[in-house]
């Protein structure tokens, strides 16, 4: 690694420095030196390694020092940095320029390519404004929907008093959030919060970090220790994922819990604590302990007050404010001066998404769109694809799913009779008032006027074709098209943008889009694009 001299004054070099690497729909950090050359590729070699396949095995150099610049190092699909361009004509596209074995300076958070990849210098996070120990609630949590303001109203309640409390809830919906807000409103607040995620360690070592240790009551044990138990002594303990306690510590803790006492490993007389247990879990915990996986005395000794939080497909007032959040967040720590808006059509797949993953898969999104938004608004092209595409309808939602069978169109002449299969012997036959089934190949008379106005079949002999109804659009289903259109035209914009900057090359372009030749073709011809000529850049 080349070493260079520091950069920056105080004020820049207060936070280190990290790459925000986007590859198609996942995204990753390194962080950065404070000075030197730092490579970039997808060997094993690389300082920062990118898997994918757009990127060459040595594919450029970050040189971190009083500036930063960026160096192709002969890649084979390019390495591409930002135009400037005058404000009047910065829109929603972002002009690259090719690096081919040159260098060229960039700032702190703005973006360049690696192929098909989106890279990103930003500050990394110091650390949150208050004490991390002291288990202070954000505050500027995210309460909109009616379910969460009657969870955090009966959680203030429960937080005045002693009584344990058990947090239910699907994974990333918020149960960290609402653990620290019931001992930041509690009379504990000024004692520690300490938490531990009981999936987290190996069985072998749970012990010693939940009880404590004396000093040789192992190889290795050199001092005495004290636990998590006793650490939280004054305050509040928050076991995350309580359901993954294995049997044999759940033993312990339950006699933690009736006596108010600890026993250190190697030790002899237990110590007394004071203080809170929260729990929280995304199991079942009544099918655990029907199967034996959790002990019916721990379930109720933990489930003083249990607290249900709900996912955020059911609280979707909360989508938009939880976005605008982490876009201000993840822009701040990109170094950006100001965070891009949220396009309607962006915010209208967020909204329609079933977030199977909640809060902490939302948050993901949103880090993803900062790094690749490219003009002043965050746009559905920048969130992953399975976002648009599951967008609609949402997993567990309310919209049923289509019938295998498409509806017939309005006007359309039903099958003859002779298709239908015959009636099988001995069914009972129609009623005196049906019409008599019609002859093969003839076309059955429209329903009558009192059949349509009571909504019913009509006749017996109608066909269920002449009779059914063509459906009427949703909202939701008219919606979801009029997105489908919008982003349909958003990457033939693309692909106009790819082969402008590869100077008509679709080989090239297909590259930057990273998409098959083939694939880049059929789009061209699905679009309605002329072919291009190459031509000389």
């Amino acid at each position: 690694m080349d070493e260079g001299s520091p950069g920056g004054d105080g004020r820049e070099s207060c936070a280190p420095l990290r790459l925000a690497i986007v590859a198609g729909s996942t995204i990753a950090f390194a962080p950065l030196p404070p000075r030197g050359s730092v490579v970039l590729g997808r060997e094993e070699g690389c300082d920062v390694r990118i898997d994918d396949r757009s990127v060459s095995r040595r594919h450029a150099a970050l040189h971190v020092g009083p500036s930063l610049r960026v160096e192709d190092l002969g890649s084979a699909n390019g390495t591409f940095v930002g135009e400037q361009q005058l404000p009047a004509l910065t829109a929603r596209t972002h002009r690259l320029r090719r690096l081919s074995r040159e260098s060229a300076e960039i700032v702190v958070g703005e973006r360049f390519n690696l192929g098909a990849t989106t890279v990103v210098v930003g500050r990394a996070p110091v650390g949150p404004a208050v004490e991390p120990d002291r288990g202070h609630a954000p505050e500027d949590v995210v309460v909109r929907a009616p379910a969460m303001v009657a969870l955090y109203e009966q959680a203030a309640r429960a937080a005045r008093s002693p009584i344990s409390v058990l947090i239910l809830g699907e994974t990333g919906v918020g149960k960290e959030v609402l653990a620290r807000t019931l001992h930041a409103r509690s009379p504990r607040a000024s004692g520690p919060y300490v938490e531990l995620h009981c999936a987290a360690l190996p069985p072998s070592l749970l012990e010693g970090e939940l009880f404590g240790h004396e000093k040789s009551a192992f190889t290795g044990a050199s001092q005495a220790r004290p636990g998590l138990i006793e650490s939280a002594d004054g305050g509040t303990l928050f076991l995350d994922e309580i359901g993954e306690l294995p049997l044999a510590f759940q033993v312990k803790l339950l006699r933690v819990l009736e006596d108010r006492k600890v026993l250190r490993l190697g030790g002899r007389t237990p110590r007394r604590v004071d203080l809170r247990f929260v729990a929280a879990t995304n199991r079942d915990l009544d099918a655990e302990i029907a199967c034996g996986a959790f002990r019916q005395d721990l379930y109720f000794r933990l489930n003083g007050i249990s607290l249900v939080v709900p996912p955020l497909r059911e609280r979707r007032d909360e989508i938009a404010p939880l976005a605008r959040k982490f876009l201000e967040e993840a822009c701040r720590h990109l170094d950006q001066r100001s965070a891009p808006r949220i396009s309607p059509e962006a915010l209208g797949v967020l909204e329609a998404y079933s977030w199977p993953g909640n809060v902490r898969e939302l948050r993901n999104v949103i880090e993803r769109a900062a790094v690749l938004c490219a003009g002043e608004s965050v746009l559905p092209g920048d969130f992953p694809p399975h976002l648009v595409c599951g967008a609609a309808p949402p997993r567990g939602g309310s919209v049923p799913p289509p019938s295998s069978a498409a509806p017939p169109r309005a006007g359309s002449v039903p099958p003859p009779a002779s298709a239908a299969p015959p009636p099988r012997a001995g069914s009972v036959p129609p009623p005196a008032s049906a019409a008599p089934p019609p002859r093969a190949g003839s076309v059955p008379p429209p329903a009558s006027d009192g059949a349509r106005a009571r909504g019913g079949p009509g006749d017996g002999a109608e066909s269920p074709a002449a009779a059914a109804e063509p459906p009427t659009p949703t909202p939701r289903a008219e919606a979801m098209a009029k997105l489908r259109l919008e982003m349909k035209a958003l990457e033939r914009q693309r692909v106009i943008e790819a082969l402008e900057q590869s100077a008509g090359n679709q080989t090239r372009a297909a590259k930057l889009l990273g998409i098959s030749l083939r694939t880049l073709i059929n789009r061209i011809d699905e679009y309605g694009i002329p072919r291009p000529r190459k031509r000389t850049p």
